[in-house]
Order: structure tokens, then sequence, then C-alpha cells
């Protein structure tokens, strides 16, 4: 009795469809927005890993005494 009248407070279904395209459209941008910014985070990821293991092996270098 309850939850039908709170639904139809946030539920809108148009009878145009022609509705659905602006929101069909935003939803094309921000998905690829949230796949480039994804994409954008996994390679500066990838290269401060690579600049953290190479900043390991240099210090592990330099820590190791050397025999002469």
């Amino acid at each position: 009795m309850f939850q039908p009248t709170v639904l139809s407070l946030f539920l809108y279904f148009p009878e145009d469809k022609s509705e659905y395209i602006p929101a069909a459209i935003s939803l094309i941008i921000f998905m690829i927005a949230a796949a480039l910014t994804m994409r954008l985070i996994i390679k500066i990821s990838k290269r401060e890993a690579q600049k953290a293991k190479e900043l390991e092996e240099k210090l592990k270098n330099q820590t190791t005494p050397k025999n002469s």
C-alpha cells in the first residue's frame, strides 16, 4: 500500500519515447568519460609502479657491499 505511492514519486515513464534521447546521450558521454578516466588512472599507476621498482633496485644496489 505504501510502496506504490513512494515509487510513483521517483519513477517516470514518458509516453513520448523521444524524451529518452537526452538521457541516453548524457549516459554515453559519462560512460566514455569514466572509461577514459579509468584508463588514465591505470596508465599513471603502472608508470608509478615502474618508478618505484627502479628506485627499489637502485637502493638495493647501493646498500649491498661489494667484494673487491
